[in-house]
């Protein structure tokens, strides 16, 4: 072998050496060790105890006025006894907040104090626990069409009831959607004077929203009925009072979109009875909420 042939197989050699190197360095570190480039904190349970702990401790510190069974102590109630990867969700940031808002809403009646807190659990099945920034806020909307890669979140309606400083959990109501919280609010239905809880989710794929309506037709303390609302580009479905019981009604839109030109072509009423919401012209179809 002549001197650039010998060359060119030491700087061969060399190469493949430092390849294979290489190649054996790697570890994923998806459980907690390894390299830092493979390691994801939504598969590392302690690690992400040890990160909502740490945000609760500064948001004691941003907080001049505490109460009991306030904000910071409902969040310290679901990290100590709900599954791991359990959360009090938080307000889509469409201002900036120094601290952020938590999804609470508190009433105060005759009967003592009650708070109603979103809460979002991880699905056990995915060996991932979900992140707030992938479930909150209109880009999380898309979260669907990631499939399981980001966590699958189960949002939850909760009714608890302060007892002096910490809470009894007196019901809870899902939520079908996985991702794109945006607010919750307390309204009232005007024509039957009656109290409900919207949350309002961003729907990005139809450049619109989802509002899941819980009405309280048996009082608060009782498990509410839901009604889902939403309104996009090219579809659309509002409440109604048709047939004048204590249930709302709905009316569904639909439309023509051709691309070109989007138009209503005609709408149909949905009358709840016993179980589910029924079409007024073909019983046959029904809806669930």
């Amino acid at each position: 072998m002549n001197k650039i042939g010998s060359a060119l197989f030491l700087l061969f050699s060399l190469f493949a050496f430092i390849v294979s190197g290489c190649g054996d360095d790697k570890v994923d570190k998806g459980q907690g060790g390894g390299d830092a480039d493979n390691y994801d904190v939504a598969k590392d349970i302690p690690r992400d105890m040890s990160i909502q702990e740490y945000n609760i401790q500064e948001r004691k510190k941003l907080t001049t006025v505490r109460f009991p069974c306030d904000t910071i102590a409902l969040m310290e109630y679901v990290l100590k006894n709900y599954p791991d990867g359990t959360y009090l969700v938080d307000f889509d940031r469409t201002f900036t907040y120094n601290i952020p808002k938590s999804a609470v809403i508190y009433q105060k009646t005759n009967d003592g104090q009650f708070v109603f807190g979103l809460i979002a659990k991880s699905w056990s099945n995915d060996h991932r626990l979900i992140e707030m920034k992938n479930i909150v806020g209109y880009d999380a909307s898309f979260i669907d069409l990631d499939s399981t890669d980001l966590g699958t979140a189960f949002f939850y309606l909760t009714l608890f009831k302060c007892n002096e400083n910490t809470f009894d959990t007196l019901w809870e109501a899902g939520i079908p959607s996985h991702g794109g919280f945006n607010n919750l609010t307390l309204e009232k239905w005007a024509k039957k004077n009656i109290q409900y809880i919207k949350a309002d989710f961003h729907y990005g794929q139809g450049i619109g929203h989802f509002d899941y309506n819980f009405f309280f037709v048996d009082g608060m303390l009782k498990p509410p009925h839901l009604l889902l609302t939403y309104e996009g580009i090219n579809f659309k479905r509002i409440m109604t009072d048709a047939n004048g019981d204590k249930y709302p009604d709905y009316i569904e839109f639909k439309y023509l979109d051709t691309g070109d030109k989007i138009t209503i072509l005609d709408s149909v009423t949905f009358i709840w009875k016993d179980t589910c919401y029924f079409n007024t012209r073909n019983p046959k179809q029904f809806r669930y909420y």
